[in-house]
């Protein structure tokens, strides 16, 4: 039987040119990890990443977190180090991607691994319990700061609750006490979720929580914000009525934290471009914008050399705080 001349032709082109490559996209659920504990700033916006993708159906497969926390997050970078050319492996980095391996060691950097996008830069505050069993109610900073100055001359000093050893909390803790010459026992917890819960528990006398991670103790009046660590005060919200360091005690400490993706080494180009517009998109939505006004974030989107540049700068500031505060490892 012989072909129509026509249809024998259209035959002859599709044997000869291939179909042209389809975009690249996952093909099995992707490991999203938190090098962290669970309930902290880390978790909660990994697991509203999660959700946004999977309501907006933005991925064909699932984001899975997965919390990573052992040696202050080293147990889930070097898990993602090992992982070199995958492409479904995450990981939501706080700034424990510089602290972590300046302090202990560790066989790691952040340029071990792929930097995809970064998402926000988040606030620290300082923060007290309104239910000290001792009655105290401090309603500004100068006034906890004069009860902690009174206490360093007693046997047990005010306790300053963190998340982890020798990471941002500690980090802010040390500048606090070399400023206004405090001493504080700088107490540390798996993450920033259980932070908050120990001074609601009144276990610590303040913290240097994220604002997401207090604001709904916060709502509940269990604690109070006395200052936030920013050069300007938060813009948005009842988050605007509480004063900068500066303005609440005079000396200038100020910290912002990352909260940025990256992917494991060498991950493919064309799968780091899929996840910069999967994160591009999820950072357009309604539920994030909401997430970053409610939890006083900074919105920073920021991708490749903007981002990388980023980095570089803040792995050098983190040596030069960590120097000044004793914490590098000698």
């Amino acid at each position: 039987m012989k072909l129509d001349g026509a249809f024998a032709l259209v035959l002859a082109l599709l044997i000869a040119v291939p179909a042209s490559a389809a975009a690249w996209e996952p093909t099995k659920p992707i490991e999203f990890v938190v090098p962290a504990g669970t309930g902290g700033g880390a978790d909660q916006m990994a697991r509203l990443i999660a959700g946004i993708a999977e309501k907006h159906k933005l991925s064909p497969r699932p984001l899975i977190v997965v919390n990573k926390s052992g040696g202050a997050g080293a147990e889930g970078f070097l898990d993602v180090k090992s992982k070199k050319g995958e492409a479904h492996t995450l990981i939501i980095t706080l700034s424990n991607l510089f602290t972590t391996p300046l302090h202990t060691g560790v066989p790691f950097s952040w340029r071990d691994l792929t930097p995809i996008a970064r998402m926000a830069l988040d606030e620290f505050i300082l923060w007290v319990s309104t239910t000290r069993p001792d009655k105290k109610d401090f309603k500004t900073a100068k006034e906890y700061i004069a009860a902690v100055k009174e206490q360093m001359g007693k046997a047990e000093q005010m306790k300053m609750g963190g998340t982890g050893s020798a990471q941002e909390d500690q980090i802010l803790t040390i500048q606090l006490e070399q400023a206004l010459g405090l001493k504080f026992t700088y107490v540390p917890f798996k993450g920033g979720g259980e932070v908050c819960v120990n001074l609601v528990g009144n276990h610590v006398d303040s913290t240097v929580n994220n604002p997401i991670e207090c604001v709904s103790h916060w709502r509940a009046g269990r604690v109070r914000p006395l200052a936030v660590f920013d050069t300007a005060r938060i813009p948005v919200g009842d988050w605007k009525d509480i004063p900068t360091v500066k303005e609440a005690l005079g000396v200038d400490v100020h910290y912002l934290m990352l909260r940025g993706i990256f992917g494991a080494p060498s991950m493919p180009k064309d799968a780091v471009d899929w996840y910069v517009a999967l994160l591009r998109k999820v950072s357009e939505t309604s539920e994030w914008k909401k997430y970053m006004d409610e939890g006083a974030l900074k919105p920073a989107f920021a991708t490749g050399a903007e981002y990388v540049k980023w980095v570089e700068e803040n792995e050098q500031l983190h040596k030069d705080l960590m120097a000044k505060g004793g914490l590098l490892k000698k």
